[in-house]
């Protein structure tokens, strides 16, 4: 009954959030000619994906972020082979670039890679775009090119259920908490704007964070609105915080929305994947990602 409800909140959520924001321009990458003239002076070759000769687009993943990626042991709902491995993967992430291949006759390959070594693993010619619901930062767009937005959703926080903090409306009600987020991620740069927190260490991944924040070792985490969704269904004693509005974080629209990552100066790739995701319409992406959400591992009834 709860997985329903909070479900069927979901749902109208997150369909107003891309109504208003996915499908948006990254600004990075199929932009105009000073553009790409800008990313062949840094570094990079304008064109001239590989991908489009050999037919096969390599994507790099976790496989380990519910709702977007996980890893699994056969191929149900029709999850793809993770590559050197005799496991699958699966999630949104996974869904999207199928549909990228589909409309460009290409073969799917997912590779499995931990968060930190994605952009190494990109720039080094081992896979060719990061799909794994990596936000849109200044920083990011250093080393690499972005697709248009796939996925937007606000930012919010988890806290344990039984705490008074499961009833905080802003920044300030977590005034000297203890508070932490993936590490390298773009959560972690947003601790700083809670007043007098007591940071602690970044963590490896989204599992281990929410062992924390569990056992009372964090008062709470940052987390992107559907992660935080995907939390809460697979974990009922933990609880989302919803800022009022002007109250929580200050994000930019880039940062709360998840695009694929390419190569600097690829827009023949870029053009061929914001090809293929323009034609997902924004109810489309919130039905899919709702569907992620009842399928994903170890989701409590």
């Amino acid at each position: 009954m709860k997985k329903r409800m909070v479900l069927g909140v979901m749902a109208a959520v997150l369909l107003l959030g891309l109504l208003t924001g996915c499908g948006g321009k990254s600004g990075s990458a199929g932009g105009s000619s000073s553009d790409q003239q800008g990313a062949s002076e840094s570094g990079g070759e304008t064109g001239g994906s590989e991908v489009f000769q050999t037919k096969v687009f390599r994507v790099g993943m976790e496989c380990s972020y519910s709702p977007f990626n996980w890893t699994q042991s056969d191929d149900s709902n029709g999850a793809v082979p993770i590559e050197g491995t005799s496991d699958y993967a699966y999630g949104y992430d996974v869904e999207m670039a199928k549909r990228i291949c589909e409309k460009n006759g290409w073969e799917l390959q997912i590779y499995k890679i931990d968060w930190d070594g994605l952009v190494l693993a990109l720039n080094s010619n081992k896979i060719d775009a990061i799909i794994a619901g990596m936000g849109v930062t200044e920083d990011r767009k250093k080393s690499v090119d972005f697709s248009d937005y796939y996925w937007t959703s606000d930012t919010c926080m988890i806290v344990r259920g039984d705490s008074e903090l499961a009833s905080a409306t802003s920044l300030e009600d977590f005034r000297g908490c203890k508070v932490t987020s993936q590490l390298n991620s773009m959560w972690m740069a947003l601790i700083s704007q809670i007043p007098d927190v007591d940071e602690q260490p970044g963590l490896g991944g989204n599992s281990e964070i929410l062992v924390a924040v569990r056992s009372g070792k964090l008062d709470g985490t940052i987390l992107g609105e559907t992660e935080a969704y995907s939390a809460i269904l697979a974990n009922p004693d933990l609880a989302m915080v919803k800022f009022e509005k002007g109250k929580g974080f200050d994000v930019s629209e880039q940062e709360s929305s998840a695009a694929a990552a390419i190569r600097k100066g690829e827009t023949d790739l870029a053009e061929a994947i914001n090809a293929a995701l323009a034609e997902t319409a924004p109810e489309d992406r919130s039905e899919l990602m709702e569907h992620m959400l009842e399928i994903q591992p170890m989701v409590s009834e």
